[in-house]
């Protein structure tokens, strides 16, 4: 309906501690399924979210934001580089447009923080385009571009 309403596409929401996020996370998800435990089965649902939305309007209609370093809402992950990387590595198989990551670098709106976290080995994983966001200025940028 978004697209024949004239919507390019959509960003599934998988960042900041919400629904999706919540399977994604280790110190959240306590689940006994196919979907709690390891992180291919945490992980699972979101995938299963990227591969329905492409199907229904089109891989190059679908994003995905997601905050694999934070903690937003107390959904911290015991290795949230493992995660991000295994996240990247498994949407090329769905040839999204994009994969929006975020990095916790903001302390207070305008407040950049130290964090030893970095995006960039996710973006050596994820084939498609790769957008970041969290307190990156000019220079910033700049030095992760460059990587």
């Amino acid at each position: 309906m978004l697209i024949t309403n004239g919507f390019d596409g959509v960003e599934i929401h998988g960042a900041h501690g919400y629904l999706i996020e919540q399977f994604l996370k280790d110190e959240v998800n306590d689940r006994t399924d196919q979907y709690g435990g390891s992180i291919e089965n945490r992980c699972r649902f979101a995938l299963e979210i990227v591969e329905a939305t492409a199907n229904e309007i089109g891989a190059h209609r679908v994003g995905i934001r997601l905050s694999p370093f934070a903690n937003y809402n107390e959904s911290g992950d015991s290795n949230p580089e493992a995660l991000g990387l295994y996240m990247a590595e498994s949407l090329n198989k769905y040839g999204i447009l994009y994969s929006h990551m975020v990095e916790p670098r903001m302390k207070t709106a305008g407040e950049k923080c130290y964090t030893p976290h970095s995006l960039l080995p996710m973006r050596k994983a994820f084939s498609g385009t790769f957008l970041v966001a969290g307190g990156y200025g000019r220079d910033d940028g700049n030095k992760l571009s460059c990587g």
